[in-house]
């Protein structure tokens, strides 16, 4: 039987390293929880003008530091000045310095949104006509690289740490008191502790450089540290490690003073703890409510302490299960885990995952918003597996119940006054009389491998007089005492693998076992998951976003047209002016056209010839020729003019003014 747990436990480590590759191959370099619902200038437009300004529309509130937003000329460098200023509610701006050349601009953007997370991008728009430019909009994500995946292990880790460390408390103080003197409750419980701590140390000194530059460089920048601490997730962080402060307290009482407790004294010590320890737990499970999605968006005031409870739900199930598993197979075999701790863990269970469910509940509405949020957005799909996941453990908790109830039948098939000692201990339950048993046991393997301790030398001498032993008896008394001694410890231990061999063969303990395994491992990639959808956009934030866009893109196309000014000089007598081109809706499809042509000063005339072309250069498409109908002085104008395509397009406008003077200007402008 111990040759087979070994193999179990490795299959269970296995499954922790495929969820966390799952956890890191899933999630995107930016997990963008603001997203950007409008610009001015707009993407690809081609303004007349150089505006005094830049300005960015986010979805939500966004936390912004003096390199936040950007803009950079065709050459690469910086033509904003100032730093970027919240103009109203979502609408952030920075200034543009005066008198800029035309060309290409790029804007780039780097923010954190209101619950946490980093937002990245950039764009371009041109000045005049558009240009070659040297920067590159490929590439502008945050949270990416090394320190993004060391920041995502860090969330992990800290999760993961969190629900061992209150989930193994909770077990022992609910439901396995005995368990208090078990060096491998013990063990798993401070590691989570250690996990907890760690990890938060480690994402306190990343978030700088997470949300800001990316470089490992940056990470014990003393500026950064100070900047962090004084962000709204920098607080929680640092909360956070002066909770774990009074939780490494705790956790010295409950495996220290607790277990030497006599059963009265601990009656009393019992409720202080449960009182400190769920205030604790409930304030560092307060540390993610208040820093991530619940302390944002709808109803957050009540999103705050649902979240709370949840996480606690969480640990008290998973965490319980983690220290439940190693109850049942590193508790040593003169202390089992017994049949009443396994139900009360059940019980502890069944009200975590009925605390778990309607929560859950309120957090999908919540965050989804919607029943196609489920299908359309990368949260929803991500809390379908999520559900799937839970339905699953539910399942195989199940079974563990069975075996769990089975495991009590065994334990009372006999009389009280009928029952064996080493039977009961076999079974899992812990009497009296095994204690007393496991006490005598060494002095009876005492007894067996060398008569006593007092009258081993004598038992020596009658040993070598029968001559059934072919060893020479020792001339020292003390020599024969201390083989007797090692005798003694030998056969203690084989007669305490003995019971533990008897222990685990029991087919009860033996089927709870393997469920509880199988549950750990589920819980495992639930974990994962759950990582992953606490740094995913909600879908009720996507879906807000794409129809703010949408709203946007439909507004200007019902103000109808794209309007393009382009100046030209044919070089002749009269050769200079002004041609507009109107495109109405501007759009995939049908447009209406309309020319103008106006003299310097801004008045209507009439050339000879006015001619347009449309050319989409990256899909190798036209020129498209459009010879719009002369309709007045100075207009022309075409019906039905076909885009076949979405992109960015050439408009190419030929006018001469007499029969040898002509010229033809461009402008590229986004269509569709």
């Amino acid at each position: 039987m111990t040759q087979t747990i070994a193999p179990r436990v490795r299959t269970l480590v296995l499954l922790l390293l495929a969820a966390t590759g799952l956890l890191f191959a899933g999630a995107g370099p930016v997990s963008a929880h603001a997203a950007v619902t409008g610009s001015a200038p707009q993407q690809g437009a081609v303004v007349d003008k150089a505006p005094t300004q830049v300005s960015l529309t986010f979805s939500e509130k966004v936390a912004l530091s003096g390199d936040s937003l950007r803009v950079l000329d065709p050459k690469g460098k910086r033509v904003d000045r100032g730093d970027p200023a919240n103009l109203t509610g979502t609408t952030y701006a920075v200034k543009l310095h005066g008198g800029l050349p035309d060309g290409t601009y790029t804007v780039t953007y780097q923010v954190v949104s209101e619950d946490s997370h980093p937002v990245a991008g950039a764009y371009t728009f041109s000045i005049g006509a558009p240009s070659q430019t040297t920067v590159s909009v490929s590439g502008q994500t945050a949270g990416g690289g090394v320190v993004g995946t060391l920041y995502g292990f860090g969330r992990y880790v800290s999760y993961a740490g969190f629900i061992v460390m209150v989930g193994g408390a909770a077990f022992v103080l609910a439901c396995w008191q005995r368990g208090a003197g078990v060096r491998a409750l013990q063990r798993l419980t401070v590691a989570g502790w250690l996990a907890l701590t760690a990890a938060t140390l480690g994402l306190l000194l990343l978030r700088g450089s997470y949300t800001g530059s990316g470089k490992v460089g940056d990470v014990f920048d003393l500026d950064l540290l100070g900047q962090v601490l004084q962000t709204k997730t920098g607080a929680a962080l640092v909360s956070r490690l002066l909770l774990l402060a009074a939780a490494a307290l705790f956790i010295a009482v409950l495996f220290g003073a607790y277990e030497k407790r006599e059963d009265e004294e601990k009656r009393d010590l019992t409720f202080g703890l449960a009182v400190g320890g769920v205030v604790v737990s409930a304030g560092l499970a307060a540390s993610w409510a208040m820093s991530e999605h619940a302390s944002t968006g709808l109803q957050a005031g009540i999103a705050m302490p649902v979240d709370i409870i949840h996480l606690l739900a969480v640990a008290g199930w998973l965490g319980g299960l983690a220290a439940l598993l190693v109850a049942l197979y590193r508790a040593p075999a003169d202390t089992p885990v017994d049949a009443l701790a396994v139900r009360r863990f059940s019980r502890l269970a069944f009200g975590s995952v009925l605390a778990l469910v309607a929560t859950g509940i309120y957090q999908s509405w919540r965050q989804l918003g919607s029943w196609t949020a489920f299908t359309d957005t990368r949260y929803g799909q991500l809390l379908l597996v999520k559900i799937g996941l839970v339905a699953v453990l539910v399942g195989i908790a199940w079974v563990s119940r069975r075996w769990t109830g089975r495991l009590a039948e065994a334990v009372v098939v006999k009389p009280r006054e009928e029952s064996d000692p080493v039977a009961d201990a076999d079974a899992g339950v812990d009497t009296e009389a095994d204690a007393d048993a496991d006490e005598k046991e060494p002095a009876r393997a005492g007894a067996s491998g060398s008569g006593s301790g007092s009258g081993s030398a004598s038992a020596g001498k009658g040993a070598a007089a029968s001559g059934k032993k072919g060893a020479a008896v020792s001339d020292k008394a003390d020599g024969e005492s201390e083989r007797a001694a090692q005798l003694a410890r030998q056969q203690a231990a084989i007669d305490t693998a003995r019971r533990k061999e008897r222990r685990d063969a029991d087919p009860n303990r033996f089927g709870l076992r393997r469920s509880v395994l199988a549950e750990a491992g589920v819980a495992v990639v639930l974990l994962a998951v759950t990582t992953m959808l606490t740094s995913t956009e909600p879908g009720r934030t996507e879906e807000e976003a794409k129809a703010a866009t949408s709203a946007s893109v439909a507004d200007a196309s019902s103000a109808g047209a794209l309007t393009l000014d382009m100046s030209f000089d044919t070089g002749g007598e009269d050769g200079k002016g002004v041609v507009r081109v109107d495109l109405d809706p501007a759009r995939v499809g049908g447009n209406e056209m309309h020319v103008y042509v106006q003299r310097p000063n801004g008045r209507a005339f009439d050339i000879p010839e006015v001619k347009v072309a449309f050319t989409l250069e990256s899909q190798d498409i036209g020129p498209l020729p459009v010879v719009p109908d002369h309709i007045t002085t100075g207009h022309w104008s075409a019906s039905g003019v076909q885009i076949p395509m979405a992109g960015e397009w050439k408009v190419s406008v030929t006018v001469r003014t007499s029969d040898i003077d002509q010229t033809t200007v461009s402008k590229n402008a986004q269509i569709g």
